[in-house]
């Protein structure tokens, strides 16, 4: 079984407060150009979309430094509240349905997950610790992840695909999990 754990890329879609707004604007139309094409102006954390350590560590790593195979692999989803953090392999990817504590953040480090990540907009709130301290051991971070309901306390196969951007500190992402 597949399950899409992508938002939707639209208008509707939540921007995390202070963010730019996405447009999408019909360039061509079939009537008048003879094919349909629309421009699409959005910041690079909108939607499902990967956190690099650029994002918030000087001189940290860009997406694009990733090899594509850190973008793949087996992990768990646990509930952010009260995660069995026992759960957790060396190199999973691990998402949590709700935030993610400091203490589980130290945990993920310890036990050296690839990725983390959460169905909320952030992991964390100001001043960004959880951020901070995944991201300068090379943790990359997923954020706004859908339909985690359907996948708690069970171990699969994900697939978080970023957009290659060159020299960017996060990418919108397609995000599957295969049970």
């Amino acid at each position: 079984m597949i399950i899409d754990l992508t938002l939707e890329f639209s208008t509707s879609t939540p921007v995390y407060p202070g963010d730019p707004k996405p447009e999408f604007i019909q360039s061509a139309t079939i009537g008048k150009n003879g094919y349909n094409a629309k421009k699409i102006t959005f910041g690079n954390h909108f939607s499902t979309h990967i956190d690099a350590p650029f994002h918030m560590v000087a001189g940290g790593k860009k997406l694009d430094e990733f090899p594509v195979e850190t973008f793949t692999g087996s992990g768990i989803v646990l509930d952010g509240e009260n995660p069995d953090l026992e759960k957790i392999e060396p190199g999973d990817i691990v998402f949590f349905r709700g935030k993610i504590s400091e203490d589980a953040a130290r945990q993920l480090v310890r036990k050296k997950v690839k990725m983390a990540g959460t169905d909320e907009m952030s992991p964390d709130d100001p001043p960004f610790n959880v951020h901070k301290l995944l991201l300068q051991n090379n943790i990359l971070i997923v954020e706004n992840l859908a339909n985690l309901d359907k996948l708690a306390g069970k171990r699969c196969t994900f697939f978080v695909l970023p957009i290659k951007l060159a020299d960017s500190d996060a990418a919108p992402c397609r995000a599957i999990a295969i049970l």
